[in-house]
């Protein structure tokens, strides 16, 4: 399956869509907790600052209130370490900006240390996998901070009011944990078994990705959860039988019951008992398996080998390095344009080139537009707020907080609709050191928008990323091992039932990773024609083993085995 060669020669540009970038989709199934936390997490410190008469200070605040929008996806065990880190990384992105600021007044030195910066965040959030919101709170943070005036020896009071405000948006992250312990869990297992229900009822090669990247996720959720409470055990049974559906599809549904399996998904999500269902086809009552490959990562090796993938994302072959050249080139040209145009504030040029990175050409385009769109409409909100926010000092704190929320309300259905709330949210942070002109402010904000999605957008086309098509190859390879690794356990009449469901998830993570990469290099330009026909036949291949090996799947109960090296991601 893997000897097949890549076509060699060079794929043309593809059409760049419209529509499609700007159709609005329906909003995640848990907008409502990123927006409550940030303004749970901005309220506390803002209404503080006011009472004390000190708002000119909320910009550092904010940079702590902000990491409350991170780590929702995550179990808690996961979220509390997930959630730290981000403090820490944002308060060392702010400390890098503060300190540029005090020593020195140069507009390009500036916009150098902003555009590193950028280039940096990107990278190692998407390396570490930190997202959504990913990189641009970080670039939105340390990028304004670098254009404010500062003392050197106002840096340290100004980090610890980021560390403090950090700290409160720690206890929001974690604190719903104390009401519903597996709540994270519950979602992510109710998202596959709906994943898997709609594979059941129309199989086909998308239903079956989304299926395959549902039940991957859930799996990984639970992987990365605490002690396999009674809760969990049940959990993992649901995501047994979303893997089932999904592996097995039969047209119409067949033997696999998408009703029952979508109001399964129903009880998953809801506050009452998690559902109990039957043993699925095959399985032991408990999943042992699971539980050796949850402490495999939680031991020692697992962790140093978490910290190898890292290092490997990181590392001179990474795919991530394209993109982290395109954000510092496109950042640095638009903060330097900006200036040279007398632009007051070329920060937010930077800010708006470094949001419409992403994973290739056709993503970024897309960004571009939604950035744009929402920027350009949340300037006409900002100009129809200002008069309001302006009443009163509380009144600038709930115009504040308000937009805080509606942005993560919206940003869901589309980015460009939740951009059209954090513009005047922007805008309005600047409110807090003092009045500015409207017109200015509107103005800066508007030749910023555009030359910053214009020569962003200009640096992704330029700066290519030929590693596209070597990271489908090597996941190729990868899918080859998993596919070979699964049939070899489930050929084996002595493996154990744990080998075989830690050999299928592992062939599971590896259809995902091939599909992300095959559609990651479907939208980049002038690189090596994929070998599309290949990647068929191999995904094809992998779900033809996926079905098999849950057929031969032998029942019984078995002791826990040996720690064995992790089979799927240890990020």
């Amino acid at each position: 399956m893997t000897d097949t060669p890549i076509r060699s020669g060079r794929r043309p540009a593809r059409a760049l869509p419209l529509a499609p970038a700007l159709r609005l989709a329906r909003p995640s199934d848990t907008w409502f907790k990123p927006a409550l936390s940030v303004v749970a997490a901005s309220a506390a410190p803002q209404l503080t600052l006011l009472a004390l008469g000190r708002l000119d200070l909320v910009m550092y605040t904010m940079a702590g209130s902000l990491c409350a929008l991170y780590g929702h996806g995550l179990p808690y065990a996961r979220r509390a370490g997930a959630v730290a880190g981000v403090v820490l990384g944002m308060t060392a992105s702010l400390a890098v900006s503060l300190a540029a600021a005090s020593l020195t007044a140069s507009t390009a030195v500036l916009i150098a240390v902003g555009a590193l910066l950028a280039a940096a965040q990107k990278v190692l959030c998407d390396a570490t996998r930190i997202g959504p919101p990913g990189h641009v709170i970080f670039t939105f943070v340390s990028s304004a901070a670098l254009f404010t005036p500062q003392r050197p020896e106002q840096i340290p009071g100004h980090l610890a009011l980021t560390l403090c405000a950090g700290g409160f948006a720690w206890l929001v992250a974690v604190a719903p944990a104390l009401v519903r312990r597996e709540g994270p869990e519950r979602r992510a297992v109710a998202r596959a078994l709906e994943a898997a229900a709609a594979c059941a009822a129309d199989p086909g090669p998308r239903t079956r990705n989304a299926a395959a990247a549902a039940v991957h996720a859930a799996w990984q959720c639970l992987l990365a959860s605490g002690r396999p409470a009674p809760v969990r055990r049940a959990l993992e049974r649901l995501v047994v039988h979303a893997e089932a559906a999904f592996a097995t599809p039969r047209p119409g549904g067949g033997t696999v019951d998408p009703d029952r399996l979508r109001a399964w998904a129903v009880q998953a999500r809801a506050r009452g008992p998690v559902p109990t269902p039957p043993p699925a086809p095959g399985t032991a009552d408990e999943l042992y398996g699971i539980d050796a490959e949850r402490a495999v990562l939680r031991a020692p090796e697992g962790r140093r080998a978490a910290r190898r993938a890292l290092l490997h994302r990181l590392g001179p072959g990474s795919p991530l390095l394209p993109v982290a050249v395109r954000t510092l080139i496109g950042c640095a040209l638009a903060g330097y344009l900006c200036a040279a145009l007398g632009v007051g504030r070329p920060y937010w040029a930077i800010v708006t080139a470094a949001s419409l990175y992403q994973a290739n050409i056709t993503l970024s385009w897309n960004r571009t537009l939604q950035r744009t769109l929402g920027n350009l409409l949340g300037v006409l909100v900002f100009a129809a707020a200002l008069p309001v926010s302006r009443i009163s000092p509380l009144a600038l704190v709930c115009c504040c907080l308000f937009f805080g929320f509606a942005a993560e309300a919206l940003i869901t259905r589309n980015y460009w609709l939740g951009s059209v709330a954090v513009t005047p949210m922007a805008l309005l942070i600047l409110e807090f050191g003092g009045a500015h002109p409207a017109g200015e402010l509107i103005g800066d904000r508007v030749l910023d928008t555009v030359l910053g999605a214009v020569v962003g957008f200009l640096a992704a086309t330029l700066v290519t990323n030929r590693r596209a098509a070597g990271r489908v190859e090597r996941a190729l390879d990868a899918l080859g091992r998993a596919v070979a690794d699964a049939e070899r356990a489930g050929a084996d009449p002595g493996a154990a039932p744990a080998a075989r469901d830690r050999a299928r998830r592992a062939l599971t993570a590896s259809l995902v990773e091939l599909r992300e990469a095959g559609d990651t290099a479907a939208g980049e330009w002038w690189q090596r024609a994929l070998p599309e026909q290949r990647l068929l036949a191999a995904e094809q291949a992998g779900h033809r083993t996926l079905a098999a090996t849950a057929e031969r799947r032998g029942p019984g109960r078995e002791a826990p085995p040996a720690a064995h090296a992790p089979s799927i991601g240890a990020e």
